[in-house]
């Protein structure tokens, strides 16, 4: 295996870069480093993994389709697990641009990489967000997903769609994951329980969006990284009992699957909140308000495929996730 990872200095592409090199895999990857958070957050990532000789980094954009499809040809990557993208749902209601050169134009460049480097699995990051104004729960990768709420949502529904064209005219097998609330150590600054531990710790109101009655499927960065893990070498295959008088969305005639990767568990917000005030030892100012543009009200997973065809099952509680963040937290910034 010669793994690519591209957004290797993010959240979730450096907890999986770990996890490849932990287990004696070469790691090569990509992040263009953007500003959108802090730059030395994923610095200081990328120097954690830049001390395993087996991890190789190269500062490229997926936009930048030259640099990509050299760097394709000088390595002949044989799995690719994309990760690089611009996150966040309420971002993208002010800089949508962003989405679109990241998410779409960066996705379809390497696609296009995969395609003529005889990449033989692209993994791609999707997310809990394109279920959009659905409210059948929990969520079922069975079920249509046509009703996005935000660009960031549609950006990642849009994913979906393009790779299933690379797999059913190329034969490209491809496997999308919707990611459900992930968090954890090394998590992104924009994130809730990121904001909340700051502002707990600082004496300063936190925002509680739809007066507390969000509801989220957690899920620990850990659980997330092993689903990953094991899905890198799951290659999907065609599946020749589709039907496309009932068509299913999370299968196909090509080598594509879907998967959700969360929890199995949602949790309201205001329960989140007293978890995290009680590993603090510190109470919250709460500052009610309503649910945001872009927002959903509720996410919650079904992972029935993940345990049957993976064999993989998320189990780690918000209790003892949290736990593990706060130490992380204390330890980076001294608060």
């Amino acid at each position: 295996m010669k793994i690519l990872i591209t957004g290797a200095a993010g959240f979730i592409g450096f907890h999986l870069a770990k996890r490849f090199l932990a287990a004696g895999t070469s790691v090569f990857g990509l992040d263009n480093l953007n500003d959108y958070y802090s730059v030395d957050l994923k610095k200081d990532r990328l120097k954690l993994l830049q001390q395993d000789s087996n991890f190789h980094f190269e500062p490229i954009d997926l936009a930048d389709g030259v640099a990509l499809d050299a760097y394709f040809k000088a390595n002949e990557f044989t799995h690719v697990v994309n990760l690089a993208a611009q996150a966040g749902v309420r971002y993208s209601l002010l800089n949508p641009k962003s989405y679109i050169d990241s998410n779409i134009v960066g996705f379809a460049n390497l696609l296009e990489c995969c395609r003529h480097n005889g990449t033989k699995h692209l993994v791609y990051a999707s997310s809990s967000s394109v279920y959009g104004l659905n409210t059948s729960m929990p969520f079922s990768v069975h079920d249509n997903v046509d009703h996005p709420v935000s660009l960031y949502a549609a950006s990642k529904k849009s994913n979906e769609l393009m790779a299933h064209t690379y797999s059913y005219l190329y034969k490209l097998p491809t496997t999308g994951l919707r990611f459900f609330t992930v968090y954890g150590p090394w998590g992104r600054p924009d994130m809730a329980l990121y904001l909340f531990t700051k502002a707990i710790c600082e004496g300063k109101p936190i925002n509680v969006f739809n007066h507390g009655k969000m509801r989220r499927d957690f899920t620990y960065i850990d659980d997330i990284v092993e689903g990953v893990f094991r899905i890198v070498s799951h290659v999907p295959a065609d599946n020749p009992a589709w039907d496309g008088k009932n068509p299913d969305p999370s299968t196909s005639p090509a080598p594509y699957k879907l998967y959700n990767i969360g929890n199995n568990n949602t949790v309201e917000l205001e329960q989140f909140i007293t978890v995290l005030e009680n590993a603090l030892g510190q109470k919250a100012v709460r500052n009610y308000m309503d649910i945001q543009p872009g927002d959903v009200p509720a996410t919650y997973a079904n992972i029935d495929d993940l345990i049957k065809e993976v064999g993989f099952k998320p189990s780690t509680s918000i209790e003892e996730g949290i736990e593990k963040f706060i130490a992380w937290y204390k330890d980076y910034y001294r608060p």
